[in-house]
Parts: structure tokens; sequence; C-alpha cells
């Protein structure tokens, strides 16, 4: 992985997000056409994720009417860095850097390089908040985070345009990442009010 996530890792874990908010709202099973539409992911994409993180058992598949996706670790004890971990592999910048993912460099002088000191600090800062915080975490701060903005959380595709449905619009896409939406910003301002590890 490195810093950037890929297309996959990134729609794995919105898919985990969603799949934990509709285990809170007690509809754990999510169809895979409503998962697809609702986090805008191919549908065959999404069913090769679906694969992968069943083997990993993170998911189980439901047959039948009535049947979809279904979270089955447990959120609360599941953190994110296993789960990129596990998509991504390693999370250091550089294979050097990595601690459980180690790959030699062409440095002549590697125990000296001022790049791999960098990069394996830019790893430790990376691995701190991914290995903090759960599944759960992200789940119950997206939810209070949506509950705060009026949007009430659902694993249901937008309604679609009628005379009677009415919700409040989704905000402009934004042009950059404004540092006070992160995550922990969330925490802080009483978004979570969450411990490390709850």
């Amino acid at each position: 992985m490195g810093v950037k996530l890929t297309k996959r890792g990134e729609y794995a874990l919105r898919t985990l997000i969603r799949l934990g908010v509709a285990r809170k709202l007690e509809s754990p099973i999510v169809s895979v056409s409503r998962l697809a539409e609702s986090e805008h992911i191919p549908a065959k994409f999404l069913e090769n994720i679906l694969a992968d993180l069943k083997a990993g058992g993170y998911v189980e598949g439901v047959r039948g009417k009535s049947g979809g996706a279904r979270l089955i670790c447990d959120p609360d004890t599941t953190k994110v860095g296993e789960l990129v971990r596990f998509l991504e592999g390693k999370l250091a910048p550089i294979g050097c850097a990595s601690e459980t993912a180690y790959e030699p460099c062409t440095c002549p002088d590697p125990e000296h390089c001022g790049l791999r000191m960098i990069m394996i600090d830019v790893r430790n800062a990376i691995a701190n908040i991914l290995d903090r915080y759960s599944l759960g975490d992200v789940v119950t701060v997206t939810m209070r985070k949506m509950e705060r903005d009026g949007l009430a959380p659902t694993i249901a595709p937008p309604a679609k345009n009628t005379a009677r449905a009415t919700r409040r619009q989704p905000p402009a896409t934004p042009r950059h990442a404004d540092p006070g939406d992160g995550f922990l910003v969330g925490l802080i301002t009483g978004l979570g009010q969450l411990k490390p590890g709850n």
C-alpha cells in the first residue's frame, strides 16, 4: 500500500464500513446490488472484493431472496490497520521501511539512510492511527457525523426524485481535503467521544 490505498482497498474498506452501519441498524444483511449502488462500486468488482473479504473471514455471503453480504468479524476488535494490511500489504511507503513486509533497497548504507529513517517515521505515524482505532470506531463516528448533518444513517441508496421524497441535499463535492473533516477531529470535537480501543 505505502501511503495510498488502491481502488480495491478503498472500495473494500467502504464496503466494510457500510456493512458495519447496517449491523448497527440491525439490518445486517445487505444485497450486493444495494451495496454496489449505494457505494458507487462496479458490481463485478464488488463481487471480487467480497470474495476476498469472505476468504479473510470478515464477511459472509447469505443466499436466498433476502440474501447478500453480512459482516461476521467483530467490528469493535477488528483494527483498521489489520484490514489495510490484509487488503494492501505493507503500510510503509518504501519496502525497506516496512516492519511486516521488509524488502531490501539499493541504498549502499541502509543503516544510515536518511530517506529510510524518515519513511520509517511515516510508516509509524500511519500505523499508530490505523492500529489504534477499530472498524467499530469508524462506524460510530461515521453515523454520528451523518446524524449531526441531518442525514439519517441508512443502508439503502438515496430515494429517487418523487413529489413526496424530501431529503437534505448532500454537500458539494470538496475540492480538497479539509483537515477539520478528519476522523480524529471528529473524536476530539465530540462526534465520537470514543476512547482508544473502544
